[in-house]
């Protein structure tokens, strides 16, 4: 088959997530947005490292210096690539788990708000390793990556009540867990 059928289950999920809204919805829909922001920020990190473009631009700050960071021996260690497409990567695996399932998973996949949840904290961890290595090793900060570091830990709060609702419907389902 050269293209792909439709079902009821996906039509019902493609006008939920468009236009649908609940609590825990309206979370990923922020979630995603400032992912995507991360992203974009990592792009233009990525065009530098890949040599698209010369400077980062980046505003006139002292304590800011893009080209020096991003340029680092410390920013292509990481499977000898760039680490803005790792950060890319990391960025698509975790909207990945954001915006799969549709308004019933902390009950039918309780796995995806839970594993959502440890990857954003992942993340913000990870992004403020590299600030701080920022700090330490360059004395000096790029401003994308503080951006991408930022939306994740924005995006923290946000994942963690769908993240605690789908746990307790993990513990009450499993075997020995409490009932409904």
């Amino acid at each position: 088959m050269i293209f792909r059928d439709s079902t009821p289950e996906a039509r019902r999920l493609s006008d939920y997530l468009r236009e649908g809204s609940d609590r825990f919805l309206n979370a990923r829909r922020r979630v995603t947005g400032l992912y995507l922001a991360g992203s974009a920020a990592f792009g233009v990190v990525a065009l530098y490292q890949m040599g698209l473009i010369k400077r980062v631009p980046e505003p006139r700050l002292p304590f800011l210096d893009a080209d020096r960071v991003d340029a680092s021996g410390e920013a292509f260690t990481t499977l000898r690539m760039p680490d803005a497409v790792l950060g890319l990567l990391s960025y698509a695996a975790t909207l990945t788990l954001i915006t799969s399932g549709g308004k019933d998973r902390v009950s039918t996949h309780p796995w995806l708000p839970v594993a959502a949840a440890a990857k954003v904290l992942l993340d913000a961890a990870s992004g403020g390793v590299l600030t701080a290595e920022q700090a330490v090793k360059h004395r000096a900060f790029c401003s994308w990556c503080l951006g991408a570091a930022a939306a994740s830990v924005v995006a923290l709060p946000a994942v963690l009540p769908e993240a605690s609702a789908a746990a307790r419907s993990l513990i009450s389902n499993r075997p020995g867990g409490r009932s409904r």
